[in-house]
């Protein structure tokens, strides 16, 4: 970092500067504070760019896309002003190494397991950046940012909405963007880019971190050499481990149709703590702590601090600030992974959004650890306290948002703690994703009064069956009497306290409820049709919801003819938060004909509608119009 120079403003927005971070093709990068302390990095536009109207426009819609990326794996929108006479906006300062400077400088490849972490990760964050309707078009090692939490994408300078007017991968000069080594075939030849395009990208990424090399031939191959080879020669992936070939050639196939999803990398990839080595962890501690020093150093003196009265730019929701004055409200810090990491960690949380995603994979993903065995062990405790290690603050049933909003989840789980010995399997879990639902016990490995550890899991329930793997290691951290921080890996999301026991399920709820027509318009033959949807009393983890249908079967022509087709089909309950979380059907092998099909997992709500309640039904595998139900 640079200091600030006569020609450089002293705030920007509502923002302190402290110093320069670096000049790019769009415009100066400047690090900076908040009033309430939180560091952040502002990228304010050449004043070239911001004189044409269409960069002017184009810029606004990719910092609105961005915003909605919401910083899960990516640096966060903090502020911005697409409308001053310089543009800028302002994002979460991630003051990690790049993996450019990490494998080609300080440490080397990274191991398999960091490798498979690492794309975990970065498909996770791809996941959110395509949801918003951006590719990247940049993805490469010096875009990538290493942290303790896992790695973070930066620098969408050149990412491009997907609607936007352009086409494919070029300017409006008509040159190619992109960085030659880490560009797709459809990059180099000019087409329109999708979402594979940043797939292939991420082998190249992987690849790079596996070997030290990229796979189609650096700088000094020349330009032209290496975009030809990537357009039309298999990647050189000599040295690559062989457990990481089938992940990296998958996204490295020429056809972009054949790669997979992010998403479906996201599914299948295990992660593993800690994802670094020990000693790269250290020099992640050194390079925060040298950060730190730096930035202290870079403070301006009294009469160059913005006012404090400004209102701090990031979302009122979100925790407070571990770094801001004690007359802020505080933010709780959050645990690093050994003590030598403390300064990295509390810096990463003020400075990027929290990873949440998942560590469950689908099948050939890996498996878990051996099933843990414990024996049941009582005892009374010199405090007092009850039978086992539990402390009383974690009792009971903890749910979160994996993946999505609270009132708009993907992916949700669930731990239910009871009192236990450690080594006993004191932790039920309830994990649901848009198309399975997975039921474990984990072993209780130890307890603080502000931690608790969970380890080894087995599997009790899988819906549909054969498709969950074990738990990895959980851990929860009181925040509040009723709010956890929970972790797994990388991953990281905040857990509320929810309804337990025998009758979770929300009186509104219970009952019999018949399906209204679409728009309010009864279908011919309305007499035919059947959508009958029945919630039962129960606890988490039981099948309380039945689905009836009856319609007329079509024949070829989608003609209705006199037969009429039954469904019958049940529902688990996984979670009983704000909203009634509930996993994939399973049919009634009874009442089944071969042309029903099994609906995903979906979440139930109440909502008034002219003064009587209405069901809302939303699936969790998109987004989508609910099913409206009123009582029967």
């Amino acid at each position: 970092m640079d200091p600030l120079n006569a020609e450089d403003p002293v705030t920007i927005g509502p923002f302190r500067l402290i110093g320069r971070l670096g000049v790019g093709g769009m415009g100066r990068v400047f690090l900076a504070r908040s009033a309430g302390g939180r560091t952040v990095a502002v990228k304010v536009v050449h004043a070239e760019l911001a004189a044409q109207d269409e960069f002017r426009r184009r810029f606004a819609r990719e910092v609105a896309a961005l915003e909605r990326v919401g910083g899960t794996g990516t640096a966060p929108v903090l502020g911005s002003d697409t409308g001053a006479e310089l543009p800028w906006v302002a994002v979460g300062y991630v003051p990690g190494p790049s993996l450019r400077s990490v494998v080609g400088d300080a440490f080397g490849p990274l191991p398999p397991d960091s490798v498979r972490t690492l794309a975990s990760g970065l498909a996770r964050a791809l996941v959110h950046v395509h949801a918003a309707g951006l590719v990247h078009r940049d993805l490469k090692p010096s875009n990538v940012l290493l942290t303790v939490d896992g790695p973070k994408i930066i620098d969408f300078g050149i990412a491009r909405a997907v609607d936007t007017v352009t086409d494919g991968g070029l300017t409006s000069t008509g040159a190619v963007v992109g960085s030659p080594g880490f560009m797709s075939p459809e990059q180099v030849r000019g087409e329109k880019l999708t979402p594979a395009s940043d797939v292939f990208c991420l082998g190249s990424v992987l690849a790079y971190a596996a070997t030290g090399r990229t796979p189609f031939g650096g700088a000094d191959s020349g330009v032209h050499a290496t975009m030809f080879r990537i357009a039309h020669d298999e990647p050189d992936l000599t040295d690559l481990a062989p457990e990481l070939s089938g992940l990296i050639r998958a996204c490295l196939t020429k056809d972009a149709a054949g790669r997979p999803t992010a998403t479906e990398l996201v599914d299948t990839l295990q992660v593993t703590e800690p994802w670094l080595p020990a000693d790269l962890l250290a020099r992640l501690g050194r390079h925060a702590a040298l950060l730190l020093e730096t930035e202290a150093l870079a403070t301006p003196l009294p009469e160059r601090t913005a006012p404090t009265d400004r209102p701090d730019p990031a979302t009122p929701a979100a925790p407070t600030d571990p770094t801001a004055p004690e007359t802020a409200p505080r933010r709780p810090r959050r645990r690093g992974l050994t003590a030598a990491v403390t300064a990295l960690t509390a810096l990463a949380v003020a400075g990027a959004a929290v990873l949440a995603y998942t560590y469950w994979p689908s099948p050939g993903g890996g498996t878990g650890g051996p099933d843990g065995k414990g024996g049941n062990g009582r005892g009374s405790s010199a405090s007092g306290r009850p039978a086992g290690i539990v402390p009383a603050a974690f009792l009971g049933a903890w749910e979160g948002v994996l993946r999505g909003a609270a009132d708009a989840p993907y992916e949700t789980s669930r731990i239910e703690i009871t009192q236990g010995a450690a080594g006993s399997r004191s932790a039920v879990y309830t994990h649901v994703t848009g198309e399975r639902l997975c039921i474990g016990r984990a072993v209780l490995l130890s307890a603080t009064d502000a931690e608790l550890v969970l380890g080894d899991a087995e599997i009790t329930a899988s819906v549909p069956g054969r498709r969950c793997t074990p738990a990895a290691r959980q851990t929860l951290r009181l925040r509040a009497n009723d709010v956890v921080e929970w972790s797994s890996g990388v991953a990281r999301s905040t857990f509320q306290r929810a309804r337990t026991g025998a009758s979770v399920v929300p009186a509104p709820l219970l009952g019999t409820w018949n399906q209204v027509p679409l728009g309010g318009i009864a279908p011919p033959d309305a007499d035919r049709w059947v959508n009958r949807l029945t919630v039962s009393q129960g606890p988490v983890g039981a099948a309380l919801v039945r689905v009836e249908q009856v319609y007329p079967r079509t024949d070829a022509d989608g003609n209705n003819t006199p037969e009429n087709v039954h469904c019958t089909a049940t529902a688990v309950v996984g979670g009983a938060g704000p909203l009634l979380v509930v996993g994939p059907q399973t049919r009634d092998p009874d009442v089944w004909d071969p042309d029903c099909v099994e609906d995903g997992s979906t979440n139930l709500r109440i909502v008034r509608y002219q003064d009587k309640d209405r069901l809302l039904v939303y699936g969790m595998s998109a987004d989508g119009e609910p099913g409206e139900y009123q009582r029967g």
